[in-house]
């Protein structure tokens, strides 16, 4: 966490695929006032803040869902680059419970 409250986060992906051009973005979370510290803000561009929810994390800490509550975009993360059918399942459904429209969930394919 940084002095002014915020918690800076990284994305990094490869665009277009798994031999696209490295991609890096440098955002600020804020983690708004929830007693469940799952609401938060996310800004990539000053002054625009977007709402991220953890909607699902297990116990474990192995696999979390991030969404919107405007159900426009979800986020289904594993901490390894595989997960089973049966989570990866499991997740979308809790999703479709709350209302988002699985048939547009892609899964992407992983690697190290």
């Amino acid at each position: 966490m940084q002095l002014d409250g915020t918690i800076a986060t990284t994305f990094t992906f490869r665009k277009d695929g798994f031999d696209g051009e490295l991609k890096e973005y440098h955002s600020k979370g804020f983690v708004q006032a929830d007693p469940s510290n799952a609401v938060w803000g996310m800004q990539f561009v000053w002054p625009i803040k977007a709402e991220y929810l953890i909607v699902h994390l297990d116990d474990a800490y192995t696999t979390t869902v991030i969404a919107r509550n405007k159900r426009d975009h979800a986020w289904i993360m594993s901490r390894t680059p595989t997960m089973s059918e049966t989570v990866y399942e499991r997740l979308v459904q809790q999703l479709g419970e709350r209302g988002y429209d699985t048939s547009a969930v892609v899964r992407v394919p992983q690697r190290w």
